[in-house]
């Protein structure tokens, strides 16, 4: 099945995403945010072909937010849940570090997960209890000691709920240095390769975390939220906020800043 789902991310990419990347016309959903032809086009092509891998429900980042919930409260036994493209200014722009992310959920988990920048071929992938890899190399590439004074931080400043963490990011975070490129996806991914070491997100939808946070598990690595429950059971699916890092000893030091600065 996994492979079945490689296959069909990177045939959307290739028929769908690629041909309208830097030539893609471009309109505004009911929130504001932006949507392209080629969300919906890969949306459609998802939901075309995942009943032949796995016969149940799509529920798609492009569908209204009442269908959303109906599917996700009625289908526990088994969902699709698709990010067309995620990173969509980013590719409305052509800056090219955007990802279509595909994963398959039961019992309120991931079990399968694919996500993949049709840019640079770069395919991540994850099965529940079974490692996590990129292009066929094991996840993490790297993991080397450092303090919490040198990581790179993965931080969504926007997103987070208390006005005190957010200012206190900005002005006294203990990272090294901070990124922010637009991709909620590829952030798990960077994450479970190693080229991130620590990571924070104040509410991620669905479909942002429904295969990365897989693909990170896999890898090895330690997340929770910043309400303090369990990732998988939290009761916010469509927006879990998330706190993690690949080394224990981060994660430690990370949780404990980020706690006692909320």
């Amino acid at each position: 099945m996994l492979n079945s789902l490689i296959h069909l991310v990177r045939h959307v990419a290739q028929t769908e995403v690629m041909p309208r990347f830097l030539a893609v016309s471009v309109s505004k959903k009911h929130d504001g945010s932006l949507l392209t032809e080629a969300d919906v086009a890969a949306q459609g092509a998802f939901a075309r072909g995942l009943p032949d891998i796995i016969a149940c429900p799509m529920l798609g980042e492009e569908m209204n937010a009442a269908d959303q919930r109906d599917l996700w409260q009625h289908n526990e036994a088994g969902l699709w849940v698709v990010d067309p493209i995620d990173g969509t200014n980013n590719f409305i722009n052509g800056l090219p570090h955007f990802a279509l992310s595909a994963a398959y959920i039961r019992g309120g988990r991931s079990e399968l997960g694919v996500i993949f920048n049709p840019v640079t071929q770069e395919l991540f992938y994850a099965e529940r209890g079974k490692g996590a890899f990129l292009n066929g190399q094991r996840l993490p590439l790297r993991c080397v000691g450092k303090p919490l004074s040198e990581a790179i931080a993965g931080v969504e400043v926007k997103y987070l709920r208390s006005g005190k963490l957010a200012s206190r990011m900005h002005t006294l975070s203990p990272a090294g240095s901070q990124r922010s490129m637009g991709c909620s996806t590829l952030d798990w991914c960077y994450l479970a390769a190693g080229r991130y070491d620590v990571y924070v997100h104040g509410g991620q939808k669905l479909w942002d975390y429904a295969a990365g946070a897989l693909i990170y598990e896999e890898a090895g690595g330690q997340l929770a939220t910043l309400e303090g429950d369990d990732f998988w059971s939290g009761q916010h699916v469509f927006n879990r906020s998330v706190i993690a890092a690949l080394e224990p000893e981060l994660f430690a030091r990370w949780l404990k800043w980020i706690r006692a600065n909320q």
